[in-house]
């Protein structure tokens, strides 16, 4: 019993040390002392006041930590070419500017954009302003005193734009807009994926030797998290007529890539999950604070008459959750139960529960990793699809909601769970209920890595040892040692 325990304490420890290292993107930082060498460090910092080896070190340890760390940061390795692109196509060109069709498509596979949708944001090279849009609009129209006559829809030097409310007149919406900017995930809807509005710029280039191209874009997806790059000019892009006979170019086109970090977008992490089977009556938990406990002391009992207060579960501008009191304060938590064992299969329960009174989840995605998943039989209530970005292994697959029946994870109380199981077909060459494999690597919810349990704490299945506790060896040295006794 000890030897297999502290075995699963090992792996698990490896396990989980090659997850987080994966999660923060670490890698080994040469010594900066070493590249150093050739050098004489007293002569290179010498004009800015270091005068020791010491503070060099570190000064040079910090540059190379934020340069790996601003390459990887954003890195996914389970979906590592996603990101959100923004394409501006010029369609037309003004007296004073261009008319241009803004496009935001969605590559990640499993991470969409929820209810209150993206914002957009960027800085104008010069002193452009938007006379008009289609499918869009800015949160403020600016200082437009200066014109007469015809007022600019937005004067500021960097708009911030959002996308319309569904059933806006149709004279204001083109294709592809006005979803109140949800935005659903390329592997889950790849239709609903993208978005998009029309915009008419003024005192702008009318060329494209004289247009320049807007700058520091940034993006919240509804909240923070992405990093945009700078605008880059492409190939213009191709459309075809309504009859397919006839192709037609944009006049520029320039795109811009946004990338998501998790450790941009929040300090701790917004879902735990915990753990169960059917051989161990021992239910893991959540981890203690998993999520933070900085609103332990704002949180809301389930019984607590506040509840019954109009208004106290409605959506604040800062998107602050009202939590209900766990021990492990996370929005969201992922049980995942092992319910049955048959001789060729086997069954998984999953089960997604919403602790957050001011929040509901539309178009929410679970993402598990787990060895298994490459020979699922049936999902039975979720939608399912397996994720292979590396073509060799297919250990990771999507979850998400059945349209119109369960895409809509409520807000905590009697319907805020949505559940579902899961039949998997054994592999004999490596199905085992030992050392906690029955239960997956690694869980995200909206795209987000949820915290796991310690592996030294999931259920384990019960040793030989406890069923042959008074088996024919232990009975045999028991009368051994009566009769040494009386004799």
């Amino acid at each position: 019993m000890g030897d297999r325990w502290d075995t699963q304490k090992s792996r698990g420890g490896e396990e989980e040390s090659f997850s987080r290292c994966l999660t923060t993107s670490c890698f080994q930082i040469p010594n900066p002392a070493k590249i150093a060498s050739d050098y004489n460090p007293f002569l290179i910092f010498d004009n800015i006041g270091i005068s020791s080896i010491a503070e060099m070190r570190f000064i040079l340890e910090v540059l190379f930590f934020l340069l790996f760390v601003s390459y990887t940061v954003s890195y996914d390795p389970l979906d590592p070419n996603g990101n959100v692109t923004i394409k501006w196509d010029v369609m037309s060109w003004t007296p004073d500017g261009y008319v241009a069709m803004v496009t935001m498509n969605n590559f990640q596979m499993y991470r969409h954009i929820m209810s209150p949708g993206w914002t957009l944001g960027w800085t104008w090279a010069k002193k452009e302003v938007i006379w008009s849009m289609m499918g869009a609009q800015t949160t403020e129209q600016g200082d437009c005193s200066k014109f007469k006559g015809n007022i600019p829809h937005c004067c500021k030097k960097n708009p911030t734009v959002v996308d319309l409310l569904p059933g806006v007149p149709y004279n204001q919406q083109i294709q592809n807009c006005c979803k109140g900017g949800v935005v659903a995930s390329w592997g889950q809807d790849p239709a609903a994926s993208v978005s998009a509005f029309q915009v008419s710029i003024g005192l702008a280039g009318t060329s494209n030797k004289t247009v320049k191209l807007p700058k520091n874009f940034t993006l919240l997806g509804p909240g923070p998290g992405y990093t945009c790059g700078p605008a880059k000019i492409v190939p213009p892009t191709n459309f075809l007529t309504p009859d397919r006979r006839r192709k037609t170019q944009a006049l520029m086109t320039w795109n811009v890539t946004c990338t998501y970090s998790q450790f941009l977008a929040q300090k701790h992490p917004s879902c735990c999950v915990s753990f169960s089977s059917f051989y161990n009556d021992t239910i893991t938990t959540c981890p203690t604070c998993a999520c933070g406990c900085e609103n332990k002391k704002k949180c809301i009992k389930s019984d607590s008459k506040l509840l019954s207060v109009v208004g106290v579960n409605t959506p604040r501008k800062d998107n602050a959750p009202l939590l209900q009191c766990t021990h492990h304060m996370c929005p969201v938590r992922v049980h995942w139960h092992v319910k049955l064992n048959y001789k060729d299969y086997w069954r998984v329960k999953i089960a997604i529960t919403n602790f957050n009174y001011r929040m509901n989840y539309t178009l929410w995605t679970l993402v598990a990793q787990h060895p298994n998943l490459n020979n699922v039989t049936q999902v039975f209530s979720f939608g399912y699809k397996p994720l292979v970005p590396y073509q060799a292994i297919n250990d990771t697959g999507m979850f998400y909601g059945t349209k119109f029946y369960n895409d809509l994870l409520m807000e905590a109380g009697p319907f805020g769970n949505v559940q579902s199981e899961v039949l998997l077909q054994k592999d004999k060459n490596t199905f085992t209920f030992k050392q906690g494999w029955a239960f997956p690597r690694k869980v995200y919810f909206n795209g987000d890595e949820c915290m796991l349990p310690p592996p030294d704490e999931y259920p384990f299945l019960p040793s030989s040892a406890h069923r042959n506790l008074f088996g024919f060896p232990t009975i045999l040295y028991s009368v051994l040692f009566v009769f040494i006794g009386f004799w």
